[in-house]
C-alpha cells in the first residue's frame, strides 16, 4: 500500500463499513485524523491510526483491515498533541 495515495480530507472506513474519521494528513507511518469530524464533533487533539491498518485505498476512501469499533479503540491510544 502506497501511503502517498492517501490524500487529505478523504474518509476512513472500517472493514465493516463504519465511518472512522477523515484524513487530516499522513506522517511518520500514521494516518492523522482531522480534529473536527461531523460524526465525532470537535476534538481537542488529532487522533492517529497506524498505516498497517490500511487494507485498500479506493478513490476518496481509505478502507481499514479492522472493523470500525476496533479502529476507534486503537485511535484512542494514538493522540497527537499540537507540538508533535
Amino acid at each position: 500500500m502506497n501511503m502517498n495515495d492517501i490524500k487529505e480530507h478523504i474518509e476512513v472506513i472500517g472493514a465493516d463499513g463504519v465511518h472512522v474519521g477523515t484524513v487530516d494528513y499522513v506522517g511518520k507511518g500514521r494516518i492523522v485524523l482531522a480534529k473536527h469530524d461531523g460524526s465525532h464533533g470537535q476534538l481537542a487533539h488529532h487522533r492517529t491510526l497506524p498505516a498497517e491498518l490500511v487494507a485498500d485505498i479506493e478513490g476518496d476512501k481509505v478502507w481499514l483491515s479492522a472493523n470500525g469499533d476496533i479502529a476507534i479503540a486503537i485511535i484512542g491510544s494514538g493522540v497527537v498533541r499540537e507540538s508533535d
